[in-house]
């Protein structure tokens, strides 16, 4: 009876080992049907917010782009209205000097029409006539050494004298070696070829003409 035993007890054991490895391989292959899963799951979450990542990218470099555009648009902006405003200082400067010896010239001419008038009348005799002289000259005097004061030597170096030329355009042009109003009103070759480089100024084409003005 124990012989007959041991033979099913075997079997009973190959049986148990068989279905173990049966289902250990349905396990392994669940095991494994659930990783292809998971790396193809992976796979579809990864490739949006790659894409996303880029087009993030991509708008920040757009945006950065169009700032420093637009800063630098600003920028230059303010650097001509800067220009402008002072352009518009010198000229209006250069103006009022323009006024103020106007006025000078009218109250000198006033003075020597004054003293025309206030001298005496001519006569037949000689003596009058040294007497008349001598008043009208020792008048006239004065106003010829106010007029000499009034005439003082142009400064040449001074480009904001010609109309047109502000503090800013000035010192542009000194910088590119344009350091006379000679230079402006009489242009060697080399002369003008610097001044081109101020041909989108206003009133370029005047500028030798009121610079002759000035000296």
């Amino acid at each position: 009876m124990a012989k007959k035993a041991k033979p099913s007890v075997d079997k009973i054991v190959k049986k148990v080992n068989k279905e173990f490895e049966k289902t250990s391989s349905q396990i392994e292959g669940l095991v494994n049907d659930a990783l292809k899963q998971f790396d193809s799951l992976q796979t579809q979450i990864e490739e949006p917010v790659r894409k996303l990542l880029k087009e993030v990218n991509e708008l920040r470099e757009r945006e950065m782009k169009r700032f420093n555009e637009e800063f630098e648009r600003r920028l230059a902006e303010f650097h001509e209205l800067q220009s402008s405003i002072l352009e518009r200082l010198g000229v209006a400067a250069k103006e009022a000097g323009s006024d103020v010896k106007q006025l000078t010239d009218e109250v000198n001419k006033e003075a020597q029409a004054a003293a025309k008038k206030a001298a005496p009348k001519k006569t037949t005799s000689k003596k009058s006539t040294a007497k008349a002289k001598s008043p009208t000259a020792a008048k006239k005097s004065p106003a010829r050494s106010s007029a000499k004061k009034a005439a003082k030597p142009v400064d040449k170096s001074d480009l904001t004298l010609v109309k047109g030329i502000g503090p800013a355009t000035a010192k542009k042009m000194k910088d590119a070696g344009i350091t006379s109003i000679d230079q402006i009103a009489n242009p060697s070759a080399a002369d003008s070829e610097k001044l081109k480089a101020f041909k989108s100024l206003k009133g370029f084409d005047q500028l030798t003409a009121e610079a002759k003005k000035v000296i």
